[in-house]
């Protein structure tokens, strides 16, 4: 093998190897940490919500008129849209999963400002809740009607009853979510409420939140001036009663403006348009600096060729097969990418370690590390492999012909 000629070439031509190779540690650095962001992202985005998202729509209204009573007209409402043929249920609710928009509390399994607590998001719905949006109760019961109260914007006084997810309850007790049911928790430091049912899952409006899967259910009317409305339907019936109950609310009572009526599916698309967008422009720098990387090894594989064809020539003249010179040149590419990877290995672990502290992002998996690597290798060797063919056709004869 001659990787002391090689190293010897190498070490009279430091600066375009060295610039290669420094490219390739920076391609490297880029693209894994960048397949891991989009990783990441993508798995986010693959998060189930724990409600039933291809059967269910959400609608707002905001009343104006002078004759507008909220309490009666939500609860003719929320009649009028249950009664309707293809819905399964309906609540009244003041957000939903991956909306964006919400409200959040602390919960603590003991009373004082010193309590060791934890946040949860707030959905305030009735004993409508758990069937309208579709979420598996997996422990304890539903809301009874009889519990639901009516809660004004600047209320501040909790319902003595919730219903919490079991992600929510394992962080409450320490992993063990069952031990949960009946206990008793406390809101605003000193309210008490009941933990009567567990659900398995159901995201917070906000998907970015790291205690995204904390949720409480809390048996709850709103008076906020108007009413958002969780529509759950039969298999098949979302678009046709989106369009059907929005007319016949309007028809119904005329004194509310109807704001937007979107289906969660809209709602997930929009919630992570932002993800969507950020992968495909890792996606096409990733495809951007592969390319480059690739040229830049093309040129100096060419280059390199082109310097030393009467050296080449001399070697087939003295009986190198062209295997030998492709050997050669594949070699040389090898050496050159193992020493940029493995730079790139440790510039890959500081842009992580960066990155985890500006975007809190998780710490790289180090799988990733020797997967970029192969990668890198596989690109280098592809990337010479014309060049170095084409120098294993230099005609001996040809090569040392005298300029």
């Amino acid at each position: 093998m001659e990787i002391k000629p090689i190293l010897s070439a190498l070490s009279r031509n430091k600066t375009g190897a060295l610039l290669i190779a420094l490219q390739i540690a920076l391609t490297m650095t880029i693209i894994v940490n960048s397949v891991f962001m989009i990783q990441h992202r993508q798995g986010q985005m693959d998060r189930e919500s724990g409600i039933n998202e291809a059967d269910t729509f959400i609608l707002s209204y905001m009343g104006f008129a002078e004759d507008y009573n909220e309490k009666t007209q939500l609860i003719e409402d929320l009649n009028f849209i249950r009664e309707l043929p293809g819905v399964v249920d309906a609540v009244q609710t003041n957000s939903a999963p991956l909306t964006g928009g919400g409200w959040s509390m602390s919960l603590a399994t003991e009373t004082g400002p010193d309590a060791d607590d934890v946040g949860t998001a707030i959905y305030f719905v009735d004993d409508h809740g758990v069937n309208a949006f579709g979420v598996n109760l997996i422990a304890g019961r539903n809301f009874t009607a009889d519990e639901i109260i009516w809660r004004e914007r600047t209320s501040t006084k909790w319902p003595g009853q919730g219903v919490i997810t079991k992600a929510l309850a394992a962080d409450l007790f320490e992993d063990d979510w069952q031990s949960a049911l009946g206990k008793t928790v406390y809101i605003s430091e000193t309210q008490p409420i009941n933990i009567v049912g567990i659900i398995d899952k159901m995201q917070a409006p906000w998907n970015g939140w790291s205690g995204v899967e904390r949720t409480l259910l809390v048996p709850s009317y709103t008076e906020f001036g108007g009413a958002r409305i969780f529509i759950r339907t039969e298999p098949g019936e979302r678009d046709r009663l989106m369009t059907e109950i929005e007319e016949q609310l309007v028809a119904n009572y005329k004194g509310r403006l109807i704001r937007r009526v979107r289906s969660m599916e809209e709602v997930r698309t929009d919630s992570y348009r932002s993800h969507n967008g950020m992968n495909t422009i890792l996606k096409t720098l990733i495809i951007c600096l592969t390319v480059v990387t690739a040229l830049g090894i093309v040129g100096l594989a060419s280059f390199s060729v082109n310097r030393r064809k009467k050296q080449i020539g001399t070697r087939r003249a003295l009986g190198a097969r062209k295997l030998d010179i492709l050997r050669y040149f594949m070699v040389e590419n090898f050496l050159i990418t193992t020493f940029g990877v493995v730079l790139g290995a440790v510039m890959t672990i500081g842009l992580n370690m960066v990155l985890v502290d500006m975007l809190d992002l998780p710490k790289i998996d180090w799988y990733y590390i020797p997967a970029g690597m192969a990668v890198l290798w596989f690109i280098g060797l592809m990337a010479v492999f014309g060049p170095a063919k084409k120098a294993c056709q230099i005609s001996p004869a040809l090569a040392t012909r005298s300029v």
